[in-house]
């Protein structure tokens, strides 16, 4: 070790509370970046091992496979594990007395499949033959039907399909009680052993009609007569992967090839090109703003003691030291810092993590039922990705002070007069601040400008901070909306529905046990024409491109109403905000429209959010009836909107673009209806239930044999489960940006306010006292607040809309201010800062005056 890095080992050993100042600042931003990246992928980890856990882990399904091209999937180079399944068909479960799942539903796999698919054995053993059989034990549950292990089941074995129809029902299909009926075509006698009984399977459908039996098959089981479905687990997963497959099916003439979307998303990989895109784009944005924040705060360590260290570096070169070694001096003490700094944030941050992790890992098995915990995720990458950004950043924060203390001479760098070149004129304020604020808040603002490189610094580290905390409360509030528009929620546990079913059939199934919510909803399809004036931007670019579509130039639309019972809709017109003396008084038929509707653009395949009409209170809405098959209309009658809104009551969600979702009370209804008593009408009960196992069994037993229940809370559960694990990643990173933000700016003016213990002294010294000081202090507070915020919140801005366009490729929605993380960010900043810099002055008030005098070091 050459002589001028031993004096700058030397110098930071003097100086610890500088170094150790440093050390902290570059510790927190390495373990901010750490904590970042493991938590996104930490939590992407949990997320793919619930979706295995629930649907089973493959990459690419190929249908309708024979023989050869089997043998072709089995042997090509990306293929790492191949199952075989195969839906054998339906068969009627005699004795069922579950109207809406009279069937039994044969699915084959192999012994791969057996053990790659969730299937929970509860007693017995899995088939190992094709003639043997394992039964969901929610048959025996729901079915009130008793199979014993050992017992022989014959079964006619068949498809679905609906009358005139060729097309095959699947076991996404509910079954078919309408106009068009199902039936059930015999293609096998079949006679199995039952061997075994499992868990109700999580990937079968709710709604499904079909019981799920499972038995088995090999592949020396197919042949040239027969087909089945290959499921493919890939070696690698990446994006190549949907070219390959598809290079497969063509050259092996596979006709339909369909890909685990939901998995593969959460390994980055899609074939959707936006999607990608946006992905790609949203990374980069977050990324780049924690990378800044990261910068900055290691900047910030060295940055804001770089006069301190001038001087050091000056005595240095009164002593013979070139400029060549006086930049690599402080090269040698950035290195010194990374050495020790990178390793223990690197530590830190994922400790922070396990730590957290911890805490959360409890609420997430409780709330979300999930059977995997958050583990902490290292792998060699991200490692490798903190420790090089660090190391950039440190280089980056080390190299300007460097050069310029290379290029100072010695004794302005002894004298510090490259750091203060004052003029009266730059330190010079306005009259109105010494009339309004006093004569500290003057001193006060002459202290900022005349330190204005530390003040420069300060406030560049509270724009950072208000910068990523607005950026990323913005992204994560757009990542929760955006999960929200792509999962199919309901706001009901329980269905109960019947053709002819009326409210004396139905009320009393609203007191069964477990129930702890219900409501029954009369439903009416009409029509009625909305001005062009009126459409949403959607629906009017349509009209644009075909002006054919409008009638006397008014849009039709199909109108939905959904009458509550009295009691419900009250309860509803209370939660949208309406008076209900108001609405008693109301001369006209009254209804409330749910205006907020998102859908699935066909077209673009994006997510879109958007108005169902634009109306306002008041307007009157003209209601038709409507025969599809000779296309008349009817007037019945006008009904006048009370309000919009974007609350919809328990079983009504928005139906789609062109469609109005009115709900309006069971009296509108039946003066609706007083002269027209044939309309075609139907009620539904929707339920919650504390047991929505329980209560569905209660039902099946006391429902009419032409009434169905469609318990929808599994599938529900999955989608808020999934809404519910984003929140909790969205709060937790929320959080941990939030911490590192208050620890930027506490190290930004402890440091900084350390530095000015000689400055403090002298004011002291001429005279000023605690009380004025505290004024002084305090108005600097408010000084640097008020400058960070005049730039933070435009760069929030700016931010916050990149944000926002590089989602609108996949997810179509209004832009949000938030306001309310707006207002957080004003006063939590203003109570840090004055919190930090009393906090500091704290430290230093009662040194005595000469000894802050003489200060040489922090």
């Amino acid at each position: 070790m050459n002589i001028i890095n031993k004096l700058t080992v030397r110098h930071l050993k003097e100086n610890k509370r500088r170094t150790l100042v440093t050390i902290i600042g570059v510790i927190i931003s390495v373990a901010m970046l750490t904590g970042v990246t493991t938590l996104g992928v930490s939590f992407l980890d949990l997320m793919k091992k619930e979706m295995i856990a629930t649907d089973g882990e493959w990459h690419v399904q190929y249908k309708n496979v024979n023989q050869e091209q089997l043998k072709a999937i089995e042997n090509d180079e990306s293929t790492k594990e191949l199952i075989i399944s195969n839906d054998r068909g339906y068969a009627q479960l005699e004795g069922s007395e579950n109207g809406s799942k009279p069937y039994l539903f044969i699915k084959d796999y192999n012994q791969q499949g057996l053990e790659q698919f969730p299937i929970a054995l509860k007693e017995g053993r899995l088939p190992q033959a094709e003639n043997e059989v394992v039964i969901s034990e929610a048959i025996r549950d729901n079915a009130n039907v008793t199979f014993e292990i050992g017992d022989q089941l014959p079964l006619s074995v068949g498809d679905r399909y609906l009358e005139g129809e060729e097309m095959i029902l699947s076991q996404k299909d509910p079954f078919q009680t309408g106009e068009l009926k199902e039936s059930l075509q015999i293609e096998s006698e079949e006679t199995f052993t039952v061997v075994g009984t499992i868990e109700r399977p999580t990937w079968e459908p709710p709604s499904s009609p079909g019981y799920t039996v499972i038995s088995y098959m090999n592949e020396s089981m197919v042949n040239s007569t027969n087909t089945v479905d290959v499921v493919v687990v890939l070696n690698k997963v990446e994006r190549s992967l949907f070219k390959h497959s598809e290079e497969l099916a063509h050259q092996h003439h596979i006709e339909v090839v369909r890909y685990n979307d939901d998995l593969l998303r959460l390994y980055g990989v899609t074939d959707n090109s936006d999607l990608l895109w946006t992905m790609y784009k949203l990374v980069a944005i977050i990324m780049s703003v924690i990378i800044i924040g990261s910068v900055s705060l290691i900047y910030n360590a060295f940055a804001i003691s770089v006069s301190e260290r001038s001087r050091h570096l000056g005595m240095l070169s009164s002593v013979g030291a070139t400029k060549k070694q006086k930049r690599n001096s402080v090269f040698f003490e950035g290195a010194i810092i990374a050495a020790i700094s990178i390793p223990v944030g690197i530590i830190a941050g994922f400790a922070g993590i396990a730590i957290t992790f911890s805490f959360i890992n409890s609420f997430i098995a409780e709330a979300l039922n999930a059977t995997n915990d958050l583990e902490v995720v290292v792998t060699p990458g991200l490692i490798l990705v903190a420790s090089g950004v660090s190391l950039l950043t440190i280089f980056i924060s080390t190299y300007l002070p460097a050069r310029k203390a290379s290029k100072v001479s010695a004794i302005d760098a002894i004298r510090q007069s490259e750091d203060v070149k004052l003029s009266g004129k730059k330190v010079k304020t306005s009259k109105l601040v010494r009339s309004i604020f006093g004569m500290e808040a003057e001193i006060g603002l002459k202290n900022l400008k005349r330190n204005k490189r530390r003040y420069q610094i300060t406030v560049f580290s509270l724009v950072v901070s208000i910068v990523l905390f607005l950026s990323v409360s913005f992204f994560t509030s757009n990542l929760e909306k955006s999960v929200e528009l792509s999962q199919e929620t309901t706001n009901y546990d329980i269905l109960v529905y019947g053709e002819k079913s009326d409210e004396d059939e139905l009320e009393p199934l609203t007191m069964l046990d477990y129930v702890t919510e219900s409501s029954i909803v009369q439903d009416i399809q009409m029509r009625t024409w909305i001005d062009q004036t009126n459409l949403p931007e959607i629906l009017q670019e349509n009209v644009k491109e075909d002006e054919s579509i409008l009638e006397d130039g008014k849009y039709p639309y199909n109108i939905y109403l959904h009458g509550l019972e009295e009691e419900n809709f009250q309860t509803y017109a209370e939660l949208v905000g309406l008076d209900l003396e108001k609405l008693k008084n109301q001369e006209n038929l009254s209804a409330i429209v749910i205006n907020e509707i998102s859908f699935r653009d066909p077209v673009s395949g994006r997510f879109v959010e958007t108005d169902a009409i634009k109306a306002e209170q008041g307007t009157m809405i003209d209601l038709f009836s409507f025969d599809y098959e000779s296309e008349e209309t009817e007037f019945i009658n006008d009904i006048e909107i009370m309000t919009l809104t974007d609350q919809t009551p328990m079983g009504i969600r928005a139906t789609g673009i062109g469609t109005l979702d009115i709900v309006v009370s069971q009296k509108t209804i039946d003066e609706l209806l007083s002269n027209n008593e044939d309309y075609s009408m139907n009620r539904y009960l929707y339920m919650n239930s504390s047991d929505p196992m329980a209560t569905q069994e209660a039902l099946e037993e006391v429902i009419q044999s032409d009434m169905y229940v469609y318990n929808v809370f599994q599938s529900q559960q999955r989608g808020e489960q999934m809404i519910l694990l984003v929140s909790v990643f969205t709060y937790g990173f929320i959080a941990l940006i939030s911490a590192i933000s208050v620890a930027n700016i506490f190290n930004t003016i402890s440091t900084s306010i350390s530095l000015r213990k000689r400055e403090f002294a002298m004011l002291k010294s001429v005279g000023m006292t605690p009380k004025g000081f505290n004024k002084m202090i305090n108005y600097e507070s408010i000084f640097y607040g008020v400058k960070a915020l005049l730039y933070g919140l435009p760069i929030s801005g700016v931010v916050m809309f990149l944000i926002y366009k590089s989602l609108q490729a996949t997810f179509d929605y209004r832009f949000v201010f938030p306001w309310m993380s707006i207002i957080i960010v004003i006063v939590a900043l203003f109570i840090i800062v004055s919190s930090a810099m009393l906090y500091s002055i704290s430290k230093i008030k009662k040194e005595n005056i000469i000894d802050g005098l003489k200060q040489e070091n922090i």
